[in-house]
């Protein structure tokens, strides 16, 4: 087994476990109490024919609310649009999202996502050695806010909670494993948020990424996704 050693970063997820390494951990699918309050929501998803690469990509084509229904047809509610770092096709680093979601019967609530290079949430050098060795084939790293009024801090980042999702391609797909962390705000300290949040949040992002495995291959060999044409199956 490949040794991932942890290093300590400003976003304090990274610490709930050696999330680069494939190895099962403790909590894979679930949710716990952290000891100052928060709430951490893990799901493990099995993307069928999917692959990092054509996650990744995803991140760079979808933008409209037709899309996002596509993504999750009940809880996806409409697409406000990226921000101008936002480049269709190249990337999704640095850019704002917003949109309005449901969790399940959790009425729909605007939300708000500031994306982040992973270089700037793991370790590079630890990073690179997972993705040389095939256990990480994508991260999609963000900041998440959620509300009418959602808090900032100077550099634009939600402070209501953090979000990654790390793909490993696998013989039949690729396995995601995906993390969430609420209630870590450092202007507003008290962690209100109610495990049935997490539990629904949980069930979201499994549904979600499961839609997304059942069009996504086809999505992206036909928009020529990072210029690859589509295997002939026959």
């Amino acid at each position: 087994m490949t040794s991932y050693t942890h290093i300590q970063f400003p976003w304090s997820i990274t610490g709930t476990g050696d999330l680069l390494d494939p190895f099962p951990l403790h909590l894979e699918t679930g949710i716990t109490r952290l000891a100052d309050g928060c709430l951490l929501v893990a799901a493990r998803t099995e993307l069928h024919g999917c692959s990092g690469r054509m996650l990744d990509w995803w991140f760079t084509f979808f933008e409209t609310t037709q899309h996002i229904k596509w993504w999750h047809p009940h809880d996806h509610v409409a697409h406000h649009g990226w921000n101008s770092a936002w480049k269709k096709g190249e990337s999704y680093y640095g850019a704002s999202i917003e949109a309005v979601e449901s969790l399940g019967d959790i009425a729909p609530v605007k939300a708000k996502l500031k994306f982040h290079d992973p270089k700037h949430v793991f370790d590079p050098a630890q990073l690179q050695l997972a993705r040389d060795s095939g256990a990480l084939s994508a991260a999609v790293c963000a900041r998440i806010g959620f509300g009418d009024h959602v808090v900032l801090d100077p550099h634009g980042d939600p402070l209501d909670g953090e979000m990654l999702h790390l793909a490993r391609d696998t013989p039949t797909g690729c396995v995601l494993r995906s993390r969430f962390l609420l209630g870590r705000n450092s202007l507003n300290p008290v962690r209100d948020v109610p495990d049935v949040l997490g539990l629904n949040l949980l069930r979201h992002c499994y549904s979600e990424f499961t839609y997304l495995s059942r069009f996504l291959p086809s999505l992206y060999y036909g928009e020529h996704g990072n210029g690859e044409k589509a295997p002939l199956p026959w």
